[in-house]
């Protein structure tokens, strides 16, 4: 087992500036390119549900390398990782650009996903191991705010992006921006995490295939002319692979994915409080420009710049909560966040008639500001109950767990939209943001201790 380096001062500053800065324009690439579909449609002669490949086959690729991070960690040095993260999502982004076909594009997109699967769980795990306790809550502020922030602008970015120059344009930016941080990244980051060789688990990797059924099935609803027989079966055969991986997990000495986290109650609410915020962030970032379309008649463009004041609120909040949950307690942090969202999705569903579109922009901030208070406040507090070598098992279980719920709420709110039209969706999510706060109350009014070993 070799020795993680020790950061100080203007070093550790540029790590965290280097880490940050690639996960920033990764997560953006996450949600960028729903502002990009209808130029792609014409470009490649292809219909939408062809090009929503472009986010579905990169979330399902995601989910598969999410458990796999902990492994990774563990027996490559972080810095070689990082750069090899960067250099795959170079790679598939240079591919997308030069690709004349479509599929030549979706194969650059799969790279791209590998690298943000990795990265997701990696970065959140590097912060957490060199940060201080006391000092965990603002540096994950920080870190929230990059991982929120990028999922709120991506699609407003991409849209500016493409207003002055071609689609390609906007994966030049982040090729470019990438490039960079790779280069900066040879000289600023280190291995500061200890590492130790282990077998790779290959029937454990092959199950991860499970998840990516699940999500496929979960994104068939509410798709026209959709063979539910053969979605019931790979939908089975998924469930049989995922439950097979996780009695797997327990058996193994050193498993891929160390389920054992979920032994800890703290890091059970800690998870699925992230979910819940999550849930709410990304709806909102769906439905709400569905509204401000369909329902109050607005243009494309005025719809993605109404998300601007929420992802502002998101990106100011995100620091600052950070501080307050290391100076008031998380269980205060966390119940003021989920009162927001409540109160936001309770605004939306229990008043009559149509909200004004300076109303909906003020409700999306409710609910995003509120995301800020309980995303990365929890995942801190579900890390600080485990023991040091189980937080990357712990926050890539919170990750896969967050984009596995995130796109099924999606979908779910898809499917309420088509049957019940909006005011269904609003108390649908009211309800299950109900259930959020009620297990944010549950929680302890201080943190726990947390375990050495």
């Amino acid at each position: 087992m070799s020795e993680p380096a020790v950061l100080k001062g203007s070093q550790r500053r540029w790590f965290v500036f280097t880490l940050l800065m690639g996960t920033f324009t990764m997560s953006i690439s996450q949600s960028a390119l729903s502002t990009a579909y209808p130029t792609l449609m014409r470009y490649f002669q292809i219909p939408a549900s062809t090009v929503q490949w472009l986010t579905t086959g990169f979330m399902l690729i995601m989910c598969v390398m999410m458990p796999v991070s902990p492994w990774l960690l563990s027996n490559i040095g972080f810095k070689s990782l990082f750069l090899a993260v960067l250099a795959i999502f170079d790679l598939g982004t240079l591919l997308i650009i030069v690709a004349p076909t479509f599929w030549l594009v979706l194969l650059g997109r799969a790279m791209e996903a590998v690298g943000v699967g990795i990265l997701f769980p990696s970065y959140q795990t590097v912060l957490l191991s060199i940060t201080p306790r006391t000092e965990r809550g603002s540096v994950m502020g920080v870190a929230g705010l990059v991982m929120g922030s990028a999922l709120a602008v991506g699609p407003i970015i991409s849209g500016l992006v493409l207003r002055v120059t071609t689609w390609q344009g906007l994966f030049v930016t982040f090729l470019l921006i990438i490039t960079a941080v790779l280069l900066v990244g040879f000289g600023t980051i280190k291995n500061v995490l200890p590492s130790s060789q282990s077998a790779l688990d290959w029937l454990s990797v092959v199950s991860l295939v499970g998840f990516i059924g699940i999500l496929y099935v979960v994104n068939l609803i509410g798709q026209p002319a959709v063979n539910w027989g053969t979605a019931a079966v790979l939908l089975a055969v998924s469930l049989v692979a995922v439950v097979g991986f996780a009695v797997r997990q327990f058996r193994l000495t050193t498993p891929l994915l160390d389920l054992r986290v979920f032994a800890v109650r703290q890091f059970n609410v800690g998870a699925w409080l992230t979910s819940f915020s999550y849930i709410a962030l990304i709806v909102v970032t769906i439905i709400w420009p569905l509204y401000y379309q369909e329902a109050l008649g607005v243009s494309p463009f005025i719809s993605g710049m109404a998300l601007v004041p929420g992802a502002v609120a998101l990106s100011l909040l995100n620091p600052v909560t950070g501080r307050l949950a290391d100076r008031l307690g998380f269980k205060t942090v966390l119940l003021i966040g989920m009162l927001m969202i409540l109160l936001g999705w309770g605004m939306v569903a229990l008043i009559p008639g149509r909200l004004p579109l300076w109303a909906m922009m003020g409700v999306a901030m409710l609910i995003e500001g509120g995301n800020a208070f309980v995303m990365m406040p929890a995942v801190t507090l579900g890390a600080d109950a485990l023991p040091d070598h189980l937080v990357a098992h712990g926050t890539a279980v919170i990750t896969t767990m967050r984009q596995l719920l995130g796109s099924t709420g999606v979908a779910v709110a898809t499917l309420v939209l088509a049957a019940g039209g909006f005011r269904l969706v609003f108390w649908s999510f009211f309800v299950l943001e109900l259930v959020g706060l009620g297990l944010a109350l549950t929680l302890k009014e201080r943190r726990q201790e947390k375990p050495n070993n």
